[in-house]
């Protein structure tokens, strides 16, 4: 949970249209949710609602029509801290003031530093695409920026519970 002078940030990527119910717990007492992309349905943004304010950006598979009016790239102040959302990092365009990228696409968590700036990507939180783990992050902003990747479970449940079935 945040305290007066930090904020507490649940980010989130490619859960094409799969909101998991970890999430609710995972992101409790987030002072808001970034989603970088490949959101896949609006319900999965109505839902992330119900737990924080949400800001979106669009990523190369959000084509549904209620998905179209998502901008693509984002220029966020989190408390005093320039903060830029972005799909790919690729088209990231960070400004002078920019201290982290948030970014998704390749399905694969990582968080690096470079030139003073965080790149942070969630990894993967839905179903589809070529990951083994579906991943959030969660973003302290204050003075510093930290990090932590959560991992809530393998990509899929059903194919877990399966395997634990046939053993």
């Amino acid at each position: 949970m945040a305290s007066a002078d930090r904020l507490l940030v649940g980010v989130i990527a490619d859960t094409h249209g799969y909101l998991d119910p970890e999430l609710a717990r995972v992101f409790r007492g987030v002072d808001r949710i970034l989603h970088a992309g490949d959101v896949g349905s609006a319900a999965v943004l109505e839902g992330l609602a119900c737990i924080a304010p949400v800001t979106a950006v669009r990523g190369n598979n959000d084509r549904a029509a209620s998905l179209l009016d998502l901008p693509e790239l984002l220029d966020l102040e989190i408390g005093a801290t320039a903060v830029q959302l972005v799909h790919q990092v690729v088209d990231a365009r960070p400004g002078p003031q920019t201290r982290a990228i948030l970014f998704g696409h390749s399905h694969r968590a990582e968080t690096r530093w470079r030139e003073n700036i965080l790149y942070l990507n969630p990894g993967a939180a839905g179903r589809q695409g070529f990951h083994l783990q579906r991943t959030v992050a969660l973003l302290s902003v204050g003075r510093s920026l930290d990090s932590t990747i959560v991992h809530l479970g393998p990509k899929s449940a059903g194919a877990a519970q399966k395997s634990r079935r046939e053993r």
